[in-house]
């Protein structure tokens, strides 16, 4: 609830940055950042051995699982962050995760995560017909209990 809030701090400074030559940045929130850097360092220790193209699998409940889900929940939070943005702090922004380096890890750390087949096969909210039934067609519902 509160990301979606965060940018308008920024927007209020946003007028203090004028017209200069270098290429400017701005971080998202510092505390979501750090977090994201000590998430990324530890997945890459679980994902060294793995080659893009080649997935991880990942035991449900294990540590590694905690580790990863964390790392995606930032994610989420960063997006949901970069949403509320107006698009000249999304450009700011982009520049920021750009020099850290932090959407190629993303996206690397994504493509050795991704099952090779994602074929879902818990309950659909959906009549059942004879089409796959996959991660990217179902609608999750992810309740916690």
């Amino acid at each position: 609830r509160l990301m979606p809030e965060l940018p308008k701090f920024d927007d209020e400074d946003l007028k203090s940055y004028g017209d200069e030559e270098e290429e400017l940045a701005l971080s998202p929130p510092a505390a979501l950042m750090s977090v994201l850097v000590t998430q990324e360092l530890l997945l890459e220790n679980i994902l060294e051995c793995i080659p893009v193209g080649e997935f991880a699998v990942i035991q449900p409940l294990s540590d590694e699982f905690c580790l990863v889900l964390g790392y995606l929940l930032t994610w989420k939070l960063t997006l949901a962050f970069f949403k509320a943005a107006s698009s000249q702090l999304r450009v700011l922004y982009s520049q920021h995760l750009r020099r850290t380096k932090s959407l190629n890890k993303l996206l690397y750390h994504l493509f050795r995560l991704m099952p090779e087949n994602p074929v879902f096969s818990g309950p659909t909210s959906e009549v059942p017909n004879k089409d796959t039934k996959t991660f990217f067609t179902e609608e999750l519902h992810l309740d916690v209990k």
